[in-house]
């Protein structure tokens, strides 16, 4: 796979998207979601439970190659992010990419 963060930048910049644990499982249930993106460098428990939501609503899941402070660095944020749902692309090409 090949390095998605300047997809998932522009996808923040451009888009819609949803910061959070919290968030991506709302998005997911609202049926709005159209891809999830969790680091994988993450709490385990925290990471298998959105996987197995999106996988019940045939969401495509992606691990992002780092931890939740790098992820959080990519979307432009000084926090962690442990999982984001792209709702909107916008400019950005990310769900053809993966």
């Amino acid at each position: 796979m090949t390095d998605i963060s300047g997809s998932i930048r522009l996808a923040v910049d451009s888009g819609e998207v949803v910061l959070g644990v919290r968030s991506s499982v709302a998005a997911i249930r609202d049926n709005t979601a159209k891809l999830i993106i969790v680091a994988s460098q993450n709490k385990k428990g925290l990471v298998e439970d959105v996987e197995h939501i999106a996988k019940l609503a045939d969401i495509k899941i992606v691990k992002f190659d780092g931890n939740s402070m790098d992820l959080g660095v990519v979307c432009g944020k000084q926090h962690s992010v442990s999982s984001l749902a792209v709702i909107s692309p916008g400019n950005s090409k990310i769900l053809e990419e993966v």
